[in-house]
């Protein structure tokens, strides 16, 4: 979390960390502000002292919420340093990194923006600056160690994303239900026409929005697509009875921010007995997964139970056959916070993840069978609470039949 990142620096020998990138969204600028709402700039940390803010003057109000240290680009000589030729642009960063104390030392370089200038733009650093040495890293970096547990607030924020976002995946319930079927199966809208995925897309989005909330991508994928685990679903797909859909709604604030992820299996008015099948089991590994967490306990036994009780049932895994394409291929699940897919990762492949207080994870077990027409997931977010226990904070119920208004 946030308060780790002096222990972070100490541990990679870091004097101070520098977080540049372009203009517009920038994850590791909003996490080091508070999310304060700027559209460029740097936040340069010494070692054992609060960041301090290179703004454009014309966000100075939005800067002071931070409580930071402030200068801006005019103030240090630079109009903007985006406009700036490269060797003028690394000479900026020295003055930012001087104006915050830092003479010399060994600098950490994050953020984001466009790696092929950022590559150059740090060898000319190097070259330039021998009082400076401008690092990068690989592996688990600062910011994804940091991430790995969050503190009060922001899982405070994250709760607050999560109930609004079963607030929509409820409404889109309800509006599917609201409909009927003809005799083909199709389900229908007032006027006789199909009601189709991106019928049903266009009301989340709305329903996100009114809530304050982002669509990034929702998967909404029905039939042989719900066999695939990131297809999209297509939109122009009318709805119909007894095929499985897979439902991942994943969003976040608007203007960037905190995501909650969940996903939910729904068969329209009745389940054929395959999917129903598989639907049940899955709904076993979900619950096999919850049985082996412990506080301290490595996420990866948690993957490997859920991997044992698919083979055992005749699944092939990614663990049992590496390159399927079918049964359960994936991992079961992930941290969430800034990014949609952050560490603890509860993979059989990354095995030194542990369970600790402040973890934000999914637990997500599925089937695939696109040949057979159908996919099968459940996802739940959850916390790991100061009292080290695994907490679910997506409470929509797990029913797999949506019934119509007419059944």
């Amino acid at each position: 979390m946030k308060s780790d990142i002096d222990a972070l620096m100490k541990a990679r020998n870091l004097d101070a960390i520098f977080v540049t990138g372009g203009e517009g969204q920038n994850v590791l600028r909003y996490y080091m502000t508070n999310g304060a709402a700027l559209s460029g700039g740097y936040v340069i940390q010494k070692y054992g002292e609060k960041p301090m803010l290179i703004i454009n003057p014309m966000e100075a109000e939005e800067a002071k919420k931070t409580g930071y240290a402030i200068r801006n680009y005019k103030e240090l000589g630079a109009y903007s340093p985006y406009y700036l030729p490269a060797q003028e642009r690394v000479e900026f960063w020295a003055t930012c990194l001087r104006e915050a104390g830092i003479e010399s030392g060994c600098i950490g370089i994050y953020g984001q923006g466009e790696l092929e200038t950022y590559v150059e733009l740090v060898k000319l650093a190097n070259s330039h600056f021998v009082q400076y040495q401008f690092v990068g890293e690989t592996g688990l970096t600062l910011f994804e160690e940091a991430f790995v547990t969050k503190d009060a607030d922001e899982i405070a924020i994250m709760l607050s994303v999560a109930e609004r976002t079963n607030d929509v995946m409820a409404s889109a319930w309800d509006f599917i239900a609201s409909h009927t079927a003809d005799d083909s199966e199709t389900v229908i809208k007032a006027d006789g026409s199909p009601l189709t995925i991106a019928d049903v897309k266009n009301h989340v989005r709305v329903e996100l929005a009114r809530r304050g909330l982002q669509d990034n991508g929702m998967t909404f994928a029905q039939g042989r697509d719900a066999g695939f685990p990131h297809s999209r679903g297509e939109n122009s797909m009318a709805l119909k009875l007894g095929q499985s859909i897979v439902f991942d709604l994943f969003p976040r604030e608007i203007g960037g921010g905190y995501y909650h992820d969940m996903t939910r299996t729904w068969c329209i008015g009745y389940a054929p007995p395959q999917v129903q099948e598989a639907y049940d089991e899955v709904m076993q590994a979900f619950d096999i997964a919850i049985e082996d967490f412990a506080i301290n306990k490595p996420l990866y036994t948690m993957q490997e139970a859920v991997q044992d009780f698919f083979e055992d049932k005749g699944h092939p895994t990614a663990r049992s056959h590496p390159k399927t394409m079918e049964g359960y291929v994936h991992g079961l699940g992930h941290g969430v916070g800034l990014i949609i897919h952050e560490r603890p990762s509860i993979s059989h492949i990354l095995r030194d993840d542990v369970w600790q207080v402040g973890n934000v994870v999914t637990i997500e077990p599925g089937l695939y069978y696109p040949d057979r027409g159908f996919g099968v997931r459940v996802e739940d977010f959850f916390v790991v609470s100061e009292k080290g226990e695994l907490m679910s904070h997506t409470p929509f119920k797990k029913d797999l039949v949506l019934p119509l208004k007419d059944s």
